[in-house]
């Protein structure tokens, strides 16, 4: 009998890449996907494959799922504040604690081999400002205000109670801490603290393809470490079949910071017409991006993380998958 790999969330934004990444690297006669989301339906063309529509902060939907052979359960399952124009504590204790307490829940009975949970990089933001890689055990160190604050809460209590259902019932537990991650998407907007924005580097992509300069804010040597989400699924693949530790927290990233310098030349040369390049204008009165990278050795050594996707490849692929589209939703029925 095959075991079961169950996606919580795996329409989301990078649920639905983990989902296309497990269809090209697993093994099917080995193992089943088991694709679950609040939709009727999935809503992308390229998977066909068993799926099931679970909310989960409803632990009776989680009958629905197999009671056997569960390998593990990748967990992308919540509610981002980038996605909520108004404020609302109460949907992330829903979805982050009581959510998250039913799926360690379900589990526990079928005896879920182990869980792969998204925690937010915001536990750590008060280490910015020392300017130094951002090691994944430091003890948290939130910032308690903005649009970020209870969000960030919640998803420290869950980490704490899949700690917790490690040490009672040993199912194993992988976090990773997730910054920025760098995909396709048709959305090019979110909310930051309430007011609609465009998404700072998709609006340099649209404004590159048209030939239009782009302004270079603040410092053009800060920078951040910029991982592209088929790099974070090659993480999170191997912890489903890691055999050296049965308890870890990874810092999604590539070890390498780039400027924001790099990062403007970068899109110019990649989705700038070559008759007529933008331009790159300095504004150093504007605020600065940013400025760090992350620490992950201990990916390399527990996972066998190799990053793939240096800068310049992964805008190549973000244009190669916008061109494709396969990450355009399908009409509902």
């Amino acid at each position: 009998m095959k075991e079961k790999i169950i996606v919580l969330g795996s329409a989301g934004n990078v649920g639905v890449y983990f989902t296309d990444y497990l269809l090209e690297h697993l093994d099917q006669e080995k193992y089943e996907i088991i694709a679950t989301g609040t939709r009727p339906e999935y809503p992308y063309e390229f998977y066909k494959g068993t799926y099931v529509q679970l909310d989960v902060t409803k632990p009776e939907d989680f009958e629905k799922l197999p009671k056997e052979n569960v390998k593990a359960i990748v967990d992308f399952a919540g509610i981002l504040p980038a996605y909520l124009k108004d404020d609302n504590p109460q949907i992330y204790v829903d979805v982050n604690v009581t959510g998250t307490l039913n799926v360690l829940e379900y589990c526990r009975k079928v005896k879920a081999e182990r869980i792969m949970y998204m925690q937010t990089w915001a536990d750590l933001n008060g280490y910015l400002k020392d300017k130094q890689p951002l090691e994944p055990y430091w003890p948290i160190k939130p910032i308690r205000t903005g649009d970020h604050a209870v969000y960030t809460a919640t998803k420290c209590c869950a980490v704490d109670l899949i700690d917790c259902y490690h040490h009672l019932y040993g199912i194993k537990n992988f976090i990773f801490r997730l910054p920025n991650i760098y995909m396709y998407s048709p959305e090019e907007y979110y909310y930051v603290d309430g007011e609609k924005k465009y998404i700072s580097y998709r609006y340099m992509i649209r404004r590159a393809m048209n030939g239009e300069d782009l302004e270079m804010w603040g410092n053009p040597e800060f920078g951040k470490d910029v991982v592209y989400v088929k790099d974070l699924c090659q993480m999170i693949f191997k912890s489903i079949f890691t055999e050296k530790v049965d308890t870890g927290v990874y810092n999604a990233g590539t070890g390498v910071k780039t400027t924001m310098k790099e990062q403007l030349e970068g899109i110019i040369k990649v989705f700038s017409p070559k008759d007529h390049p933008s331009r790159i204008i300095p504004k150093p009165e504007k605020r600065d991006c940013d400025d760090f990278v992350m620490d992950i050795e201990n990916a390399r050594v527990d996972l066998g993380y190799e990053p793939e996707y240096n800068y310049l490849k992964y805008l190549e692929d973000y244009k190669y998958e916008m061109e494709r589209g396969r990450f355009v939703k399908k009409e509902s029925k």
